[in-house]
């Protein structure tokens, strides 16, 4: 019997309660660890029928979404928001804290 890959168990995990995934990106958005980010977004890809699908609903190339969620990759602010939507997703600004002065 194989064992499952880390990426794959994660995806797997993220397909059965997706509340976890965002639980995860917006805690890896307030540490701001952008290698993390991308990571996450790659299991979040392959839980969304992979790279490929992604890819075509976000009107990416596959390739180019392969090298965006690299750990070395640097998406632009359309391709996170392209990729990120394509799974159902949005950005969103929040407060750190609001001040009563």
């Amino acid at each position: 019997m194989r064992s499952k890959g880390h990426d794959e168990a994660m995806a797997e995990l993220y397909r059965s309660d997706p509340m976890l995934a965002l639980d995860v990106i917006n805690g890896i958005l307030e540490d701001g660890d952008q290698a993390e980010l991308l990571s996450v977004l790659r299991q979040l890809a392959q839980a969304f029928g992979g790279v490929q699908a992604v890819a075509e609903q976000a009107r990416l190339n596959p390739t180019q979404l392969y090298r965006t969620l690299s750990p070395k990759g640097n998406p632009a602010l359309n391709n996170l928001t392209a990729i990120l939507k394509a799974m159902g997703l949005r950005l969103a600004v929040r407060p750190i804290s609001w001040s009563n002065k």
